[in-house]
């Protein structure tokens, strides 16, 4: 697949601040073939060469801070992670704001996707055509839509007023009709407990 056209200008934002109380440990460090889950989710990212990326960390920021090797990545600590998914959203998106920063667009990933591909990203990207109030959201099998989600600058101020656990699916409801939804090519699950990795890791990699 081609590189992205630079004029799409769109910053990526991995949203990594969760505790993984369900895990038992910080899930952003468990291994995840030659890396971890977040350096497997940085890689992809810095694969589609986006205009800026964002790294947004909360629990144990010292320890997983000091991973990050990539200078070129902006690390934000959000201090209200406790308050849900939906802070380090608005807190990246200040930033951008803050920063000036010239985008005109904002995708949004987790770390807890490793299926989620370069490829995938750069499909979404494709699809955005900017200054037309879009957002491209990703399926998931249960018929709902969610992360991987690239929003339009247009929402950036009401992304800014997030506040809770769940995210943007308020504004994918309420701006449904400007919304695209893509399905990935593989199945888009999200790793929540010790048992939902095990089983991942070794379909993944003990073939």
């Amino acid at each position: 697949m081609e590189m992205i056209d630079s004029q799409s200008n769109i910053a990526v934002v991995v949203l990594a601040a969760g505790a993984s109380s369900r895990m038992g440990e910080p899930k952003q460090l468990l291994n995840w073939g030659q890396t971890t889950l977040l350096g497997h989710a940085i890689n992809m990212v810095k694969s589609i060469y986006p205009q800026e990326t964002i790294l947004v960390l909360g629990a144990n920021f010292e320890l997983i801070s000091k991973e990050i090797k990539d200078k070129t990545i902006t690390i934000l600590n959000n201090t209200d992670w406790q308050h849900g998914l939906g802070t380090s959203i608005a807190f990246a998106v200040q930033h951008l704001q803050n920063s000036n920063s010239k985008v005109s667009g904002v995708l949004f990933v987790l770390c807890d996707q490793p299926f989620i591909t370069g490829d995938y990203l750069k499909q979404m990207i494709s699809k955005f055509n900017q200054n037309t109030h879009q957002i491209i959201a990703t399926a998931y099998v249960n018929g709902k839509q969610g992360v991987p989600v690239l929003f339009d600058a247009c929402y950036f101020k009401d992304l800014t007023q997030l506040h809770d656990d769940f995210g943007a699916k308020a504004l994918l409801k309420k701006h449904e009709s400007k919304t695209v939804v893509l399905k990935p090519p593989t199945e888009n699950v999200d790793l929540d407990t010790k048992e939902d990795y095990t089983n991942l890791y070794q379909s993944k990699f003990k073939k």
